[in-house]
C-alpha cells in the first residue's frame, strides 16, 4: 500500500475541515471548555478561525469565519494538490 504526500495533503485538510465543522456544533451546544477533546478542538481550530476572525468580523450574532476558513482550506487542498501533481509529485 503506497500513500503519497497528495493523499496525505487531502486528508490532513479533510480532518481539519471536520474539525472546524465539529467546533461550530459545539458553539451551539452547552459544553465543558475544560474536558479534553473540546479544549483540544477549540485550541486547533483558533488559530484559523482567528485569522479569518479578524478579516471578516462578526456582524451581529453571525461569525462568517468559518465559512472563509471552509473555502480558504479547499481551494489550498485544490491548488497544492494540483501544484504537486503538475510538477510530478504523487
Amino acid at each position: 500500500m503506497n500513500i503519497g504526500i497528495t493523499t496525505v495533503i487531502y486528508y490532513a485538510i479533510e480532518v481539519y475541515t471536520w474539525l472546524i465543522f465539529i467546533r461550530i456544533i459545539l458553539s451551539w451546544v452547552r459544553v465543558n471548555p475544560y474536558q479534553p477533546v473540546v479544549r483540544f478542538i477549540f485550541e486547533t481550530t483558533e488559530p484559523v478561525l482567528g485569522f479569518f476572525r479578524r478579516l471578516i468580523p462578526p456582524v451581529g450574532m453571525i461569525d462568517f469565519s468559518p465559512i472563509a476558513a471552509f473555502l480558504a482550506l479547499q481551494i489550498l487542498a485544490t491548488v497544492v494538490i494540483r501544484l504537486l501533481h503538475s510538477i510530478g509529485i504523487y
